[in-house]
């Protein structure tokens, strides 16, 4: 397939369903014309994921619980093996404990914001670390972050704290992976309606707020955050390294 990502090969994990913003970039970036590699979570994931990744198609689908390092460690020997190197991977992936996320900050229990941390933060840095030698070229990282990582977001809770580390994380690595010439972004949508986000305690009222708020009055949607994502992995954007861009109609400006 021919597109500004022709040639190019990419890892997207944190394909939930057709709602996600994985699903949005894995479109996206198979659209540019990119060879694409994806996971779903588990056994219970994989018949929502499966079929579409069937239909994308994608060049190698495996299991990846971010919190097995055996199972990342086979997908990058698999990735290895087929491929030899790899271009581009995109990191959508975030959980918290329920009862950790619905209550305040001062409230969560170590286990939970360890968790929550090691999910959504921490498996960026051991994806990275993992992808840096299939990058002898370059290459670039994107990850997904959200508003409530700068500002304080009514019932984002904890993910706000892990959400920063994430972004600080970014910087971090895009300071010491630049020299091999391997770019790390951030994208930081508004509230997106997918499935993962309907579990914030009163996410309807989020979406509302941003529609009515946002300059654009206006929400984005998955297919756009995609196509920001194709942007970041391709050589328009080969100087951009270490941000988090903001896809959200503009309502950061207000917050």
């Amino acid at each position: 397939m021919n597109g500004p990502l022709h040639g190019k090969r990419g890892l997207v994990i944190g394909i939930a369903n057709d709602r996600s913003i994985g699903w949005g970039c894995a479109q996206a970036l198979r659209d540019a014309g990119a060879e694409l590699a994806a996971t779903w979570q588990d056994e219970r994931a994989r018949p929502h994921v499966a079929p579409l990744l069937e239909g994308l198609p994608v060049t190698i689908a495996q299991p990846l619980d971010v919190r097995a390092p055996a199972q990342m460690q086979a997908l990058f020997d698999a990735i290895a093996t087929r491929w030899g190197s790899l271009d581009f991977l995109v990191h959508s992936v975030a959980f918290a404990p329920r009862q950790d996320l619905h209550g305040r900050v001062v409230d969560s229990s170590a286990d939970g914001f360890a968790l929550a941390m090691d999910v959504s933060c921490h498996s960026f840095i051991r994806l990275a670390k993992l992808a840096e030698p299939l990058m002898p070229h370059g290459g670039s990282l994107v990850t997904m972050s959200y508003l409530g990582a700068e500002d304080v977001v009514d019932r984002y809770g904890l993910m706000g704290p892990v959400k920063a580390a994430l972004e600080s994380s970014v910087r971090y690595l895009a300071a010491e992976l630049g020299p091999a010439g391997i770019r790390v972004n951030a994208i930081s949508p508004g509230p997106v309606d997918t499935r993962a986000a309907s579990g914030l305690a009163g996410f309807e009222a989020l979406l509302a707020q941003a529609e009515q708020r946002a300059p654009m009055r206006r929400l984005v949607g998955i297919d756009e955050v995609g196509a920001l994502c194709a942007f970041l992995v391709g050589e328009g954007a080969r100087s951009i390294t270490g941000d988090t861009h903001y896809l959200d109609a503009g309502f950061h400006l207000l917050s």
